[in-house]
């Protein structure tokens, strides 16, 4: 029972991890505050964009969990998704930012459906290559892994 309970709640943690992380690298430059304060739309607005970020996280990433030459290609097929998605991304928060000044509050909420619309097509996007790695990924890069999603940490693991 116990396995069976292991096989059910892994890859439901798996997966909460992964909403989080992705929301983390697409939403960190989304202001979806319902108080929206004009200095944090401007902060919003400069602040790095989802493909510069998504760029710096796969350089993190590709570091700390040392990609083999064997996993390059698995590798590359998930790098594209994760771009893809920042593309996506940056074009929903970048109608949002020409418009946030008109929006009226209706317009937020369904901006926030829409985000999180995009979030889940980018997961649904983003899992059959993240698993193809991680299923070719050594016992050690597997537990970088799984630290790195349960921490949001990039780089070496605390205790190390």
């Amino acid at each position: 029972m116990k396995r069976k309970d292991y096989q059910v709640v892994f890859p439901a943690a798996l997966i909460v991890v992964m909403v989080v992380f992705l929301s983390t690298i697409f939403l960190a430059n989304a202001n979806l505050s319902f108080a929206d304060a004009s200095n944090k739309k401007a902060a919003a607005v400069a602040g790095a964009s989802a493909v510069e970020q998504t760029e710096a996280r796969i350089k993190q990433l590709q570091g700390a969990l040392k990609i083999t030459g064997a996993q390059e290609k698995l590798w590359d097929n998930l790098t594209q998704v994760m771009r893809e998605n920042a593309k996506d991304m940056d074009a929903v928060t970048k109608d949002k930012a020409e418009n946030a000044k008109t929006m009226n509050a209706v317009e937020h909420m369904k901006f926030h459906s829409q985000i999180t619309e995009a979030h889940l097509a980018q997961l649904k996007k983003f899992i059959p290559p993240f698993e193809a790695l991680y299923a070719s990924m050594s016992d050690e890069q597997k537990k970088i892994t799984d630290t790195l999603f349960r921490t949001g940490k990039h780089g070496k693991p605390k205790g190390k």
